[in-house]
């Protein structure tokens, strides 16, 4: 009785102790998802919301500025606790989880400090664009300078370890999002405006989402 008490303990506790990870994957799995049926909920019923000419994050000014600053703050609370649950399975190296992690934090910054409003939004706010911008606007533009590199980042380190143990098509759909995710910042960042820039950063926001969803989806198995 008790050596078959000391084979299965093992197996229970192996499993109990797997239990909290897949949770954590779980929300990887969730975030992007939820953030971006958030941001389609509020172009649908926000006046004046153009996604071809305004970034999401805009979303957080005006009277229902609130909704995407929660949205910010969970996608945050998603995010961290997937990077916990990537490094808990040992299985996506060292530094991914903990770039998925600062990338998460900086959610949270984004939504504490929010975007100035641009272009005609919220509705009565000049179309043209601002000569300046407010502190708390410079702090967010850092926040997601600092939170999109270090997603890219974390990208290629996790198609890097792909690649070396044999899983290339894997390794390489890490390292498209990677680039995809800072090719849409840079775009944004230079485009001073444009649509064909705010649309490549939606793009590069939606895989790198994508790519979390998917990376956890496949460990969470």
């Amino acid at each position: 009785m008790t050596s078959i008490a000391a084979s299965v303990s093992p197996a229970v506790a192996s499993t109990s102790a797997a239990r909290p990870s897949r949770r954590l994957l779980t929300a990887g799995v969730v975030a992007g998802p939820l953030y971006v049926a958030t941001v389609v909920g509020q172009y649908l019923l926000r006046d004046g919301y153009d996604p071809t000419r305004h970034a999401a994050s805009v979303l957080a000014n005006g009277d229902y500025g609130w909704v995407q600053i929660t949205n910010f703050v969970v996608a945050a609370a998603l995010t961290v606790a997937a990077a916990v649950g990537l490094a808990r399975t040992g299985l996506a190296g060292t530094w991914a989880p903990r770039l998925v992690g600062v990338f998460g934090v900086s959610l949270l910054a984004a939504g504490v400090f929010v975007a100035d409003p641009v272009e005609g939004f919220p509705p009565g706010t000049p179309a043209s664009a601002a000569d300046t911008m407010s502190w708390h606007a410079l702090a967010h533009l850092g926040a997601g300078t600092v939170g999109f590199v270090c997603f890219a980042i974390a990208c290629f380190a996790l198609g890097r370890r792909l690649r070396r143990t044999g899983r290339r098509g894997a390794g390489a759909y890490s390292v498209a999002s990677g680039a995809l995710i800072l090719a849409g910042f840079l775009a944004v960042s230079g485009s001073a405006g444009a649509s064909w820039g705010v649309l490549a950063f939606t793009a590069g926001i939606l895989a790198g989402w994508a790519w979390l969803a998917v990376t956890c989806a496949r460990l969470v198995r």
